[in-house]
């Protein structure tokens, strides 16, 4: 570990909180009306603080799914969860629509119960497959085909929506992702998955650590490879359940922020964890913060932000990956 890392990392945290704050000030709405400005900004510290559990959430799911495969170019989305979880959510929009309007359900509870469903079922098919084998390619494929299922799935459910104008709105505005409209219920229910499961995966470092010497020297420094594949699978789904809650399909942010906190502090997951969700929160945070500023009639969705900024990012990371001679 250099003895630089930690430095960097406190430091990252005191600049990340420094620019989450000044986000507070962007947006159409002034705060120097006195009789707005409250309202403003606590609508704006709840996007924020969802935003910023979003980026850490699926930057801490991103180092775990680059550390469990060993591959710079693995992303929380290789498992099928994404889609899993995206899919429950607007599934939730769709056939639950019915119990909102009977008053039988309060709405504020529909996404985050759909999101953690569809994360759960993907991730109830891949452990099973996961204690017959160890074996990651077939996890791959198992979570390839669980992606292309639940991606059919949640098309057929945004062709079904289009039937209502508000349903299908909404159902849409979810698959393309955005943290506006969270308030203090949204946050309060995914806070606790995306915490535990940074906490609980910061316990699993020394095992990714010795999961990147690969399998065969992991298991002779007494490592049990199935077990902990296991438990880094549960806690991949955790992390990136609570992130599709709040946010819908956000991209690109496991991919990119985990490869940029290893160039900063190296490979150590004790450190490379924290720094990954500490960027990844203010990445997700700044990318919002531009939305709002953009002028459009219509405000633009956060994953087509991530989308733009991150691929030209994959292809400069596919560049360096294939250039250092890492790409599996």
């Amino acid at each position: 570990m250099s003895t630089r890392a930690p430095t960097r990392l406190a430091a990252l945290i005191v600049a990340s909180a420094i620019l989450i704050a000044l986000t507070l000030l962007a947006g159409r709405g002034s705060l120097s009306n006195e009789r707005w400005s409250a309202a403003f900004l606590e609508l704006r510290a709840y996007r924020a603080t969802a935003a910023v559990l979003v980026g850490s959430a699926l930057a801490g799911a991103g180092v775990l799914a680059q550390g469990l495969f060993r591959n710079p170019l693995a992303s929380p989305s290789v498992l099928g969860a994404t889609a899993g979880a995206s899919f429950g959510g607007q599934a939730s929009l769709l056939f639950f629509s019915q119990l909102v309007a009977s008053e039988a359900a309060p709405p504020e509870l529909l996404v985050p119960f759909g999101t953690f469903a569809g994360a759960w079922a993907t991730l109830g098919v891949v452990l099973v497959f996961a204690r017959k084998s160890s074996d990651l390619v077939s996890l791959l494929l198992v979570g390839f085909v669980l992606s292309a299922l639940f991606l059919s799935l949640g098309s057929f459910v945004v062709s079904l929506a289009q039937e209502e104008w508000m349903l299908g709105r909404a159902v849409i505005a979810f698959a393309l992702g955005g943290v506006a409209g969270n308030g203090f219920v949204q946050v309060g229910l995914a806070a606790p998955a995306v915490l535990g499961g940074l906490i609980m995966a910061g316990i699993w470092s020394r095992s990714l650590d010795l999961l990147a010497t690969g399998p065969d020297e992991a298991r002779s420094l007494g490592l049990d490879v199935r077990f902990a594949t296991q438990w880094i699978v549960v806690w991949m789904a955790v992390l990136v359940s609570g992130a599709v809650s709040l946010g819908g399909n956000v991209g690109f942010v496991g991919l990119i922020v985990p490869h940029v906190a290893r160039r900063w502090v190296g490979e150590d997951h004790r450190l490379l964890l924290p720094t990954a969700a500490v960027g990844g929160g203010v990445f997700v945070a700044g990318c919002d913060a531009l939305v709002r500023l953009i002028p459009s009639q219509t405000q633009i969705p956060l994953g087509v932000i991530t989308g733009l900024v991150g691929a030209p990012f994959f292809l400069w990371i596919l560049r360096d990956v294939r250039r250092q001679g890492r790409l599996a």
